[in-house]
């Protein structure tokens, strides 16, 4: 499926009170040195009804103050003890009154015209339970390190463990609701096993990103790529939960029967990855605008020098240049710019406010 520019625009056209609201849930858990760069990246959306909730899990290393200095932004916060990733997302899921809900992690980012990209996916079919883009990957400092392209993957494809990704992913919430929310027992699978149960009550469909103008039609999110990521730190527990997923579809009739079907495809064909970009290999044209920062981060880091990386836990947000560093505001605040493609060599931090 192809979003094209005339659609965005039509969309943006129209009343507010006719655009669906949008409910997105950050979870976070001692991620300072990240958040509030997401923060700005979703309040720095071009979409005009968008409900923000973030959830902490009681956070130690600075990231209240932070959270406290977007609070009348924010439709609901909270700072206390949970379970984990699940429970945190959950709690922001049953306070949602969007009839489209996304969660964006806290070290994650969305991309320019994303919001307003899935709302006009979601209006021109208003069949779909779940969309999503394609997404960049970034790493802890915010260096592009290259682009994932997805296929339209069906429920069949999701059964052979065909991956999305997850910050580019958007839900219609009645079909959430009917699906049910995240299970709390994954920590690493939570999202797959839930694009299952959504898959099995409504179609899912992909976006694909296309080159042009900026937003990057289709391009939707960062993916940060860091050592305290769990998909690096702890990537042992993926392929444990992949089996539980497996043999909680195995408990499932029509799922079973799905697998039995398609037996050598899910259970013996190693599934597909998406094809991944790297920088050098891109015409830098085709991403002009490929990262969005919003913040103005480093000016208010605690205590953390401009332009030097943060220490664990310190609660800095370095800009990927220093040179980039304490930068004025520049007139069209909320959006981002740079001056390299997908490699590009310097951003400017531009604060939504």
């Amino acid at each position: 499926m192809v979003i094209s520019s005339s659609t965005c625009c039509t969309l943006q056209l129209r009343q507010m009170a006719d655009l669906p609201p949008v409910s997105i849930i950050t979870p976070s858990y001692n991620q300072a040195a990240f958040l509030e760069q997401t923060i700005c990246s979703i309040l720095g959306q071009s979409y005009p009804r968008i409900e923000y909730m973030l959830v902490d899990g009681g956070s130690s290393d600075g990231s209240v103050e932070i959270i406290q200095r977007y609070a009348h932004r924010l439709a609901w916060w909270v700072s206390e003890r949970d379970s984990g990733q699940a429970e945190a997302i959950n709690k922001g899921l049953r306070r949602a009154s969007g009839e489209i809900v996304a969660w964006l992690n806290s070290d994650d980012l969305y991309l320019p015209g994303a919001v307003a990209q899935a709302v006009a996916a979601f209006q021109a079919d208003p069949s779909l339970g779940l969309v999503y883009g394609d997404a960049i990957t970034i790493d802890a400092h915010g260096k592009p390190l290259g682009r994932f392209a997805f296929g339209d993957w069906s429920l069949l494809d999701l059964a052979g463990f065909r991956i999305i990704c997850q910050p580019a992913v958007f839900m219609r919430r009645s079909v959430l609701e009917r699906a049910g929310y995240l299970e709390p027992s994954f920590h690493f699978m939570l999202d797959h096993h839930l694009w299952i149960r959504m898959a099995r009550l409504a179609p899912v469909r992909h976006v694909a990103s296309t080159s042009g103008p900026e937003p990057v039609l289709g391009l939707w999110a960062a993916a940060r790529h860091h050592p305290g990521a769990k998909n690096v730190s702890q990537a042992a527990g993926f392929g444990r939960e992949t089996l539980e997923v497996l043999e909680w579809m195995k408990t499932q009739p029509d799922l079973a029967a799905l697998i039995q079907r398609n037996h050598r495809r899910v259970l013996l064909e190693r599934p597909a990855k998406p094809a991944f970009v790297r920088p050098e290999t891109r015409p830098s044209h085709s991403l002009r605008l490929a990262v969005p920062f919003w913040a103005e981060a480093h000016d208010r880091s605690a205590g953390q020098p401009a332009g030097e990386p943060p220490e664990e836990g310190s609660g800095g947000c370095p800009p990927p240049d220093p040179d980039s560093v304490g930068a004025a505001r520049h007139p069209t605040a909320g959006r981002a710019r740079t001056s390299g493609g997908l490699a590009g060599d310097r951003f400017e931090w531009l604060s939504p406010r």
